[in-house]
């Protein structure tokens, strides 16, 4: 037995020797990427080149292949490691237009809109806020009076009175909100202001330390030619901007942001009222169910007002969550008439109408859990 303990502690010792290289590695290749970042500083290329990217997994993966290795393990650590490495690279990003001497955002100290101040500051930008108290200020007017840029980034109740506000900027100040609705907020900045408007939807949360890899849905409004500089500087920041008519984004914000919401406060609120032991339920739930019931629990986390925004914002929602709700009682229906081969065949149909989609989501999912049990953020 003390022969074993000797052969596990000499191995045990190789393997920390070895960590302690790995973590050495990791050093010197941040060193490096913190040197690319510099380069695409000053040249403004985009910090994400997803090509690059691509082809460093697919080399590593046919590495890992031919020497034994798990792919997808090291595909896994890769991944972690160009995320942290895309976070070391941006201190500071190229100016797409040198020319503009004066951002404005209203709501900068938000959120949302700090993140946004902070992105046009790493790009030396010179970055002025409004807020609430500001608005009796002189000093506001002259603020607005020589900004090039306006960004509107105030809770979605108040973007169309903040927006009315605005009727006096410069013909060719840009105006642009980053609100999560986008057909009433681009109808007032075009009737309030002559000049260049655009609506903004980043697609992201005040979480997220920028725009690497982060969809902004761009919604035209008047001389896109004034903000393409705009557009540009999103992705030198590593955005993915995606051009959609006002009434487009909104129709997909109904199933992707008020339907999901609305089922998930439901689903709080049934929760609260039977009154089951949260901890017993995930004491009982395997991962995937502790995860769904970790994003309903994640909702309540926050602030109301934020979520009933964007519920209440859009009255025809109404329709759609009705016609969700005849739904779910016609499935009732069927569990109460005891018809499992009614059930069955629909539960085909909607497979078939997912597709592809649904297999790939099977896939994405394993990965997502086992990512995240490993992390022990499911225990």
């Amino acid at each position: 037995m003390k022969n074993f303990d000797e052969q596990l502690d000499r191995l045990r010792e190789g393997i920390d020797a070895i960590d302690a290289e790995l973590v050495d590695l990791l050093r010197r290749r941040a060193q490096l990427t913190g040197q690319i970042g510099e380069i695409k500083a000053h040249t403004g290329m985009p910090v994400f080149v997803p090509e690059r990217e691509a082809t460093l997994i697919q080399r590593r993966r046919q590495q890992a292949m031919q020497l034994g290795v798990s792919a997808d393990l090291i595909e896994d650590l890769l991944r972690r490691i160009m995320r942290e490495s895309y976070h070391t690279q941006n201190n500071r990003y190229r100016c797409a237009n040198s020319d503009i001497h004066r951002v404005t955002v209203i709501g900068g100290h938000g959120a949302l809109g700090s993140v946004i101040c902070s992105l046009f500051g790493k790009s030396g930008y010179s970055v002025s806020v409004i807020e609430k108290a500001d608005w009796q200020k002189r000093e506001t007017d002259e603020l607005l009076a020589r900004s090039q840029l306006v960004i509107v980034a105030v809770p979605i109740n108040l973007t169309e009175k903040i927006i009315r506000q605005l009727g006096n900027l410069p013909a060719d100040c840009i105006l642009a909100d980053i609100t999560s609705i986008k057909v009433k907020p681009l109808q007032t900045m075009l009737e309030v202001h002559q000049g260049p408007v655009v609506g903004l939807h980043p697609m992201f949360g005040p979480d997220a330390p920028g725009m690497i890899k982060q969809v902004v849905v761009v919604c035209d409004g008047r001389m896109p030619e004034a903000y393409q500089w705009l557009l540009e500087q999103m992705t030198i920041w590593g955005a993915a901007v995606h051009h959609s008519s006002a009434q487009q984004h909104d129709q997909a914000m109904a199933y992707i942001q008020v339907m999901r919401h609305f089922s998930t406060f439901v689903y709080g609120a049934h929760l609260q009222e039977e009154g089951p032991d949260l901890n017993m339920l995930t004491v009982f739930s395997s991962p995937i169910y502790r995860l769904e019931l970790a994003m309903v629990g994640r909702l309540f986390a926050q602030a109301p007002n934020l979520y009933a925004d964007i519920i209440f914002a859009n009255p025809e929602n109404i329709a759609l969550l009705k016609r969700f709700h005849k739904r779910y009682g016609d499935a009732l229906e069927k569990l109460e008439a005891g018809d499992k081969a009614s059930f069955i065949k629909q539960f085909l149909s909607i497979g078939q109408w997912f597709g592809d989609y649904a297999k790939k989501c099977l896939v994405d999912s394993k990965r997502l859990l086992l990512k995240a049990d490993d992390d022990q953020m499911l225990r």
